[in-house]
């Protein structure tokens, strides 16, 4: 498939691991690879001015299929002139397909996505899913809705996103090996009307993604990458159940990466842990995306590195926690965001004990600029080839 518009370059290779450096180009500008997307999932990235984004360093961002579509709806989108102006973002934009959401509705989880917890009374809102797509009803509203492949196709061409993503079928970790394999197959003949449909209405402004399934069996892992190798997708994304530990789902992104065309683009969907990161990159991953840190912004949490302050092992400090309440130093001296340069850990602690929105704003703005100065910071141990100090700086 010709993409005179995008292009993906490999700029420089680690001697030691996988890890890559690359510049992918889009429409709307290029991206440092490897990058992190953040993710504006209702058309806005939560506790956070768009203008504010962007001038922390984001390079890309996410918005998601499943829920332009029931609100405000991807007629509207278009009519206002795409994503990019109706959000007001003029860089790189990627969408899902709206595949996961198919998994969250079947088992129940959909409300976590939707309210940011785990803890929720909400039931599933799948009604059927088969080998025409998805029937579903809307949370909002009620309203019955099925979303096809060549739905999913033409929703997001409406929304304008530079890169887009075949539909998928997302299969949990729980359920047996022959329900995978059959789910696999039908997200592959769904990725086939997929592309079908894209090149239908190709104009050259996007670029499409073939999603590798297969749960954590290592035959069907290669059963799906053989398929993306051998289908014209601009670039790849890792999704699926990647296993019940950390150390599994590093294992199947090994497993899975060691069989992938190394040429094209790698975006690893919905991991953003530090460690996670790390991990991948050196399997050679070049895009993550998460909700995770603005999610924990919006529960008191500040991404630091090791060193600054006691975390309890975790990633971030909980400055919700009293031991903040005379804490009169900053999150992060060397950070630059306005949090770290304006003010306390103990005035953030008070803002969020008042339940003031500026604590949440502040937070997350800080995990921002946190994640766009860590992948920074990776790019950098990559092209010196010492990328192993870097994790030492930024790991716990």
């Amino acid at each position: 498939m010709q993409q005179p518009n995008f292009d993906f370059n490999i700029t420089h290779r680690s001697k030691k691991t996988k890890a890559r450096l690359g510049r992918l180009r889009t429409p709307h500008g290029e991206i440092e690879t490897p990058s992190f997307i953040f993710c504006a999932t209702k058309g806005a990235v939560k506790g956070a001015h768009i203008k504010d984004v962007k001038e922390s360093g984001t390079q890309i961002i996410l918005s998601n299929t499943y829920h332009m579509m029931l609100q405000p709806g991807p007629d509207l989108v278009e009519k206002m002139g795409g994503l990019h102006k109706f959000m007001g973002w003029d860089g790189p934009m990627l969408t899902d397909s709206g595949g996961y959401q198919i998994f969250s509705l079947g088992h129940g989880s959909v409300a976590s996505e939707i309210k940011g917890n785990r803890k929720s009374s909400y039931k599933p809102t799948l009604l059927k899913i088969n080998e025409e797509g998805a029937k579903f009803k809307s949370y909002i509203d009620g309203k019955i809705h099925f979303l096809t492949p060549e739905r999913s196709m033409e929703i997001q061409r409406k929304l304008g996103a530079d890169l887009i993503v075949v539909l998928d079928e997302c299969t949990p970790f729980h359920v047996e090996k022959e329900y995978t394999a059959k789910s696999m197959e039908m997200s592959h003949r769904w990725a086939l009307r997929s592309l079908k449909e894209f090149e239908r209405h190709d104009d050259g402004k996007q670029a499409l993604y073939g999603i590798i399934q297969g749960g954590v069996y290592p035959d069907l892992r290669k059963v799906s990458t053989d398929f993306v190798n051998d289908n014209p997708f601009f670039g790849h994304a890792v999704g699926g159940s990647l296993g019940a530990s950390k150390d599994q789902m590093y294992d199947v992104v090994g497993t899975t990466m060691a069989m992938l065309d190394p040429k094209r683009p790698v975006h690893l969907l919905g991991i953003g842990g530090i460690k996670d990161i790390f991990s991948g990159v050196t399997q050679g991953i070049d895009t993550f995306d998460c909700v995770h840190p603005t999610r924990i912004a919006r529960h008191g949490g500040a991404l630091v590195r090791p060193g600054q302050g006691d975390t309890n092992g975790r990633e971030h400090l909980n400055l919700r926690n009293v031991r903040f309440k005379e804490d009169d130093s900053p999150i992060d001296e060397s950070c630059p965001c306005q949090a770290c340069t304006t003010i306390s850990k103990a005035y953030l602690h008070h803002l969020l004990k008042a339940k003031e929105m500026i604590a949440l704003q502040l937070l997350t703005l800080h995990n921002i600029t946190f994640m766009n100065r860590l992948l920074s910071a990776i790019r950098d141990g990559i092209r010196n080839d010492d990328l192993e100090s870097v994790k030492k700086k930024w790991c716990f």
